[in-house]
C-alpha cells in the first residue's frame, strides 16, 4: 500500500511545518535533514523514524519517489534529529519492508511489521 500524492502534497506544505516543531523530540519521530541533490538548498523533513542495530529505519508511506529519499541518495546520507540529539546518516538501502523488518529493534518492532507499507530504507549511523 502506499499513500495517495495528494496527500503527500498536503503533508509537505500544510502538516511538516508543524511537525518540525516537535518531530525532533518525539519517540517515534525524527527530522530528516538533507540538501536537495538540485537546488543546494536545505531541507527538514520529518518523518516516522525505526531504531535498528546499525542506524535507522524509514517506511517509505509514499513510495520511493520521494525528493528527500533521492537528495540522500545523491548525497550518500544526511542528518537526523532524534530525541534532541543530531547525527549523521549514510547508505541509504531500499529494500522491501520485509526484508527491513529483522533490523528494527525495541517496541517498535511489531509495529513496524503491522504497518501496511510494502518498501522502507535502512541508513547505518555514521557517529
Amino acid at each position: 500500500m502506499q499513500l495517495p500524492q495528494w496527500l503527500a502534497r498536503f503533508n509537505r506544505h500544510v502538516t511538516n511545518p508543524i511537525q518540525r516543531m516537535w518531530a525532533g523530540w518525539a519517540p517515534t519521530m525524527g527530522i530528516l535533514e538533507h540538501v536537495g541533490r538540485k537546488s543546494g538548498k536545505q531541507f527538514r523533513t520529518p518523518l516516522t523514524v525505526f531504531t535498528t542495530d546499525e542506524g535507522v529505519a524509514i517506511l517509505l508511506t509514499y513510495g520511493p519517489n520521494r525528493d528527500w529519499l533521492k537528495n540522500i541518495t545523491a548525497a550518500g546520507g544526511g542528518r537526523i534529529k532524534r530525541y534532541g540529539k543530531t547525527f549523521t546518516v549514510q547508505d541509504p538501502r531500499v529494500m522491501p519492508k520485509a526484508e527491513a523488518a529483522p533490523a528494527v529493534k525495541g517496541w517498535m518492532r511489531p509495529l513496524f511489521g503491522m504497518l501496511p507499507f510494502e518498501q522502507a530504507v535502512l541508513l547505518t549511523r555514521a557517529d
